[in-house]
């Protein structure tokens, strides 16, 4: 069978950003590329599009080879990925509703981001004012005796975004979950063309709150790949540091909350206080809690406070003396252990074919990690372990979760030894040339994607791919055969992003 590189030399090679070639390529080529996606040999890492072209990232699980093949699409028709590849179908959707590229032989032309209501069809391509008769959104059937619906958000009763999740069940067990999203597009593809990369940093770390620091991270090493821009050795460990407090720090809040909604709410109080010593340390070391507009293209655009790192290093000590009773307490409470041993099991061939990332794919058998596959500055000098459980329930994306707010405390604690001294930024050329890059960094959910064009020192367009959108598919699937009841704690325990999936 051709390799990936056999692949990427069949087409028209049209940028190069490290190791990762992006090529044009023609429609049997891109069709050969989706059917050889399911064999589990490729993964999809993202597909995307323009007003008359879509990409397609791949990964070769053998050798972590990245490639992008693309396909110009003159009559606004590509052949589906979908239908050879079910992970590819929502982000096909997704590029008929902003860009009316239609996706010959999908399995599924419903409109997903688009919910009628933006008075304007395609908006990032031939936008068009004729907008189609409003319809009801139309679910899939479900058929059987005795089954009901129950339609649940997009209001939902905690302070949380808004998502539909309609259930079809028989009594209390779970038959069918479908997902509707969409609700919190804010059109940021729209709004990061024709912009600067100062303002694109910004965007990007607005994405999703949560991880305002993994998007920065991704969004600034794209740029600078495209750029060619070597970054000071003291912001690189500089932006380790601000991406493992951010890990730390939803981790620990993922712990509690996962335990909260098994009605621990002891859990919930204890890890909420860990999370909250971490959003100080990080407000005192670095002017804001959650450290927003920090990483940008160049460097870091502040350097660590005074009395920072001692900041930093109290709140680790304290997680150290208290998280262990913590995890003992979980471990030998059988009623919380009831909840979440064996619910919601997602199956290690299914969490490979989504190539699901972080605790979701890695509690699933799925070893990938941004850091350790594909790594990247420090991480490349840093010790570290990337925990992988097979069981895929509840009990073992908690598990995943524990294990890395260990590995993170670890990390932390190199990264603060071994902090260099010198400058944190340099300066990003503004070149009038058109320059490509793509970078993919771990955040605390798994990879997050970003691939960039840049013309005239200007971003004429910015992809940004979050791991929810491999997650948010896998949610339906293991919520089936469980109760109701069951779904809050299933659903936490993926904690998939509604804003970085609704781009």
């Amino acid at each position: 069978m051709p390799s990936l590189i056999d692949l990427t030399l069949e087409g028209r090679k049209v940028a190069q950003y490290g190791l990762w070639p992006r090529v044009l390529v023609d429609a049997s080529i891109w069709t050969f590329a989706a059917s050889e996606l399911p064999h589990g040999r490729w993964s999809l890492l993202g597909l995307w599009g323009e007003p008359a072209t879509v990409h397609m990232a791949i990964m070769d699980g053998q050798d972590a080879g990245i490639a992008v093949i693309s396909l110009e699409c003159p009559d606004r028709r590509f052949p589906s990925v979908a239908r050879h590849h079910p992970p590819a179908l929502r982000l096909e959707r997704t590029i008929h509703d902003l860009f009316g590229l239609s996706a010959e032989g999908a399995p599924d032309l419903r409109p997903w981001l688009d919910h009628n209501r933006w008075n304007v069809r395609f908006p990032l391509g031939d936008r068009s004012d004729a907008l189609p008769k409003a319809e009801p959104y139309r679910f899939l059937a479900a058929e059987g005796d005795g089954l009901h619906q129950i339609a649940v958000g997009p209001v939902h009763a905690g302070i949380i975004e808004p998502g539909h999740f309609r259930f079809t069940a028989s009594g209390e067990t779970v038959v069918r979950l479908e997902q509707r999203l969409g609700y919190v597009h804010k059109g940021i593809n729209g709004l990061m063309a024709g912009v600067s990369l100062e303002r694109g940093a910004q965007l990007a770390g607005r994405v999703s709150g949560d991880s305002t620091v993994a998007y920065a991270y991704a969004f600034s090493r794209a740029a600078e790949i495209a750029l060619d821009l070597v970054v000071p050795e003291r912001a690189v460990f500089l932006r380790a540091l601000l991406a493992e407090l951010e890990r730390l720090a939803n981790h620990l809040g993922d712990i509690g909350a996962i335990c909260n909604d098994a009605s621990f709410a002891l859990m919930h109080a204890h890890c909420g206080i860990l999370r909250e010593s971490v959003l100080r340390a990080a407000g005192a070391a670095f002017g804001h809690r959650l450290m927003r507009d920090i990483i940008v293209p160049g460097g870091v655009s502040r350097d660590i406070g005074k009395d920072g790192t001692e900041t930093i290093r109290a709140a680790l000590e304290n997680i150290r003396a208290r998280f262990p009773a913590l995890v003992e307490l979980y471990d030998n409470t059988a009623s919380l252990q009831d909840r979440t041993v064996d619910a919601g099991t997602l199956k290690p061939p299914l969490a490979r074919q989504y190539a699901a990332g972080g605790y979701v794919g890695r509690a699933s058998g799925r070893s990938f990690d941004a850091r350790r596959t594909l790594t990247y500055p420090p991480y490349d000098s840093l010790r570290f372990d990337v925990p992988v459980l097979n069981e895929g329930d509840v009990n073992a994306r908690v598990w995943i979760r524990i294990r890395e707010v260990e590995q993170s405390l670890s990390l932390i604690d190199q990264i603060l030894s071994r902090l260099p001294e010198g400058p944190t930024s340099n300066e990003v050329p503004l070149g009038g040339q058109v320059r490509e890059g793509m970078a993919t960094v771990e955040g605390f959910r798994g990879d997050i994607l970003v691939w960039l064009r840049l013309r005239n020192g200007l971003i004429e367009r910015c992809h940004m791919r979050d791991p929810s959108w491999f997650q948010w598919p896998l949610l339906e699937a293991v919520i089936e055969d469980n109760i109701v009841a069951d779904f809050p704690l299933c659903n936490k325990s993926f904690n998939c992003s509604y804003s970085g999936h609704d781009l």
